[in-house]
């Protein structure tokens, strides 16, 4: 197998200058964060019957996985009190009115209530910043229910515990295991560029490669982890069930009946791919297959021209050596 053309430093550069978010933009991200967070606790530090409990940051920039496309932040915000609405919708307006009051300097257009979430636009840095709203019933262990993006019902979930799960499997491969997640997550986008039917939720990328590194994958060659990533796709056809014992017994986990089952690490009842059918899985794993092939062939050219053309059938034409 040759690696004379490409090489896992190659891939690293690549994901270095096209991939990865810079250091800087994720420390303007988290410092724009920080000081929302701050805001929120400045204000409930004055106000101790005010429904607004926690707010932290969450999703892709928390978890270290973002990419360079990022272009808002997530927030989760627990919220508790007799007066919190339960429909949905009420719910958005009743979080958005309340941060106006945190934000009384700022025009009430700048947060708007969206379909899941309700979104701070900040004119100075030109930064959204997407707060999800989750209720807290003062679970020690900061569980609580969000309204899920997938159909729009309340889910009980525990963002300290996702974040923590995640940091989890980065200590024990370094920076490995976030930047092989950063690049599937690349291969998503560059296949959902061409294919706008393709669906693959970026949890259930963390989660199949949180299973791979928990069955002891090395990912600190990236070409080889790669590999590993699409031949567990294509060998499993996507159906084998993934659940972890992090945060409860796997003799938990209930029956179910969706043709994939990637089981959500903080709630044993939630499957993350419940709305996956059948052909929106096999199309998962066909473009698994083209991109493992693709791999095959790109460690096997002879030429450097051959082998940039086959990784550029995993990430694109920005993929350049």
């Amino acid at each position: 197998m040759s690696r004379s053309h490409v090489d896992h430093k190659d891939i690293l550069r690549f994901a270095e200058e096209q991939v990865n978010l810079s250091r800087d933009k994720a420390s303007t991200f988290r410092e724009q964060a920080r000081r929302v967070r701050e805001k929120v606790e400045e204000y409930l530090s004055e106000h101790d019957d005010f429904e607004l409990k926690k707010i932290l940051l969450s999703g892709s920039l928390a978890k270290g996985t973002a990419l360079k496309t990022l272009n808002d932040i997530d927030m989760a915000c627990y919220i508790s009190g007799s007066e919190v609405p339960s429909d949905i919708e009420k719910l958005l307006d009743y979080l958005a009115e309340r941060l106006r009051k945190i934000y009384p300097n700022i025009d009430a257009s700048q947060v708007k209530s969206q379909t899941y979430s309700v979104t701070i636009s900040f004119k100075g840095t030109g930064l959204d910043i997407d707060i999800v709203p989750i209720i807290y019933d003062g679970d020690p262990d900061w569980y609580g229910n969000l309204v899920s993006q997938d159909d729009g019902s309340f889910l009980k979930t525990c963002i300290p515990r996702h974040l923590n799960f995640i940091r989890k499997r980065k200590s024990k491969n370094q920076n490995n295991f976030a930047q092989v997640v950063r690049l599937v997550k690349y291969w998503k986008r560059n296949m959902k560029q061409s294919n706008a039917n393709f669906k693959f939720k970026s949890f259930m990328i963390e989660l199949i490669l949180a299973k791979l590194a928990d069955d002891g994958v090395d990912f600190s060659d990236y070409p080889e982890a790669l590999q590993a990533f699409f031949t567990y796709i294509a060998k499993t056809d996507i159906r084998e069930q993934i659940a972890f014992s992090d945060y409860y017994s796997l003799s938990k986990i209930g029956s179910f009946t969706e043709p994939v089952q990637i089981i959500d690490p903080v709630n044993e009842e939630n499957n993350a791919s419940k709305l996956y059918t059948n052909s929106q899985a096999d199309f998962i794993v066909d473009l698994a297959l083209d991109a493992g092939d693709a791999i095959d062939s790109a460690l096997s050219a002879t030429t450097k021209k051959k082998t940039v053309y086959y990784w550029q059938k995993v990430f694109g034409p920005t993929f350049q050596v």
